[in-house]
């Protein structure tokens, strides 16, 4: 029971976490406290080694710094910065560049969609949305949940709790 958690609560926080950056601009701070929860929780039923917990907790402080620092810049939105720390906990060093480069590719895709968007007249029975309004608006950021998201997803099934969980 306990294994079905790692391939249910992290792909549904990272779904969570994508929608509710489109729609609201922002990422509930839950997200991020119920992933470093469980992923505490699945290292101590593992149990993980101790060399590998202190490898991956080291791992999600070093991107909480880094994103932190982005965030100061005005770079990065707090609840991007704690969802990808939170994120680099549960995918570790070994699996930080392949997460870093998906999401940076995801979040290049997403950036010019927006742009595109932003650039164009967009009829106004859709900009009566107030998530398409919010988006078109030129003074927002851009969701960045959703690129880390997307990130998360496609590289959870190389991390580590994937193939201790999953037998392979």
């Amino acid at each position: 029971m306990i294994e079905a958690m790692a391939f249910i609560v992290f792909p549904t926080l990272m779904f969570f976490a994508a929608f509710s950056d489109l729609f609201t601009m922002t990422i509930p701070n839950r997200v991020s406290y119920i992933l470093i929860f469980v992923y505490f929780s699945l290292a101590a039923y593992l149990p993980l080694p101790w060399d590998t917990l202190v490898m991956h907790v080291s791992c999600g402080l070093a991107v909480l710094a880094l994103t932190f620092a982005m965030f100061q810049f005005g770079w990065v939105g707090g609840g991007d910065a704690k969802l990808a720390s939170a994120t680099a906990l549960w995918l570790g060093w070994e699996n930080l560049l392949d997460y870093g480069l998906v999401a940076s590719l995801a979040g290049g895709v997403l950036t010019v969609v927006i742009m595109m968007m932003r650039w164009n007249d967009l009829p106004s029975r859709l900009l009566s949305f107030d998530f398409i309004a919010r988006l078109a608006e030129k003074t927002n950021g851009v969701p960045y949940g959703i690129a880390l998201a997307v990130g998360g997803l496609l590289i959870y099934p190389q991390s580590l709790l994937w193939f201790r969980l999953s037998g392979v």
